[in-house]
């Protein structure tokens, strides 16, 4: 009769750890979802700048279309230097991509709250432009 309650004891403490277990790990993949979803709508802004002696063209994001696939907006023929704020959503990377028929001097940067997040100069500026990770992941 001693082991019946013994093993009553132990079986009711394993389920009792068990259902603790499974709410710390419910607990933690709520917690997940909250920063996935805040990841995703949250929104943020950043400056684009972009300097040298002349650009054909400067492509960016600037909001439209989805974090996963950015729209691109364009401007022909703009005056160096060149700036524009633009706000982005959640995990949608910031980019910038000048082009110019010199790209000597061409630089490319990416400001977010009064830092530069990243720049690019000459061929690099040009090549792949300045493209960095959404602030709101990190």
């Amino acid at each position: 009769m001693k082991k019946r309650t013994v093993r009553t004891a132990v079986s009711a403490l394993a389920v009792a750890g068990l259902a603790l277990g499974l709410g710390a790990c419910s607990e933690a993949a709520e917690k997940a979802v909250e920063q996935v979803d805040k990841s995703v709508t949250e929104t943020y802004e950043v400056t684009y700048e972009v300097s040298g002696k002349g650009a054909e063209s400067i492509e960016y994001h600037a909001g439209g279309g989805t974090a996963t696939a950015p729209k691109l907006e364009s401007e022909k023929k703009p005056a160096l230097p060149w700036k524009k704020t633009v706000t982005l959503k959640g995990i949608m990377p910031p980019a910038v991509m000048p082009m110019a028929l010199d790209p000597a001097g061409l630089t490319c940067k990416i400001v977010y709250q009064g830092k530069v997040i990243k720049e690019a100069e000459g061929e690099q500026a040009m090549a792949g432009g300045c493209v960095a990770v959404s602030p709101v992941v990190g």
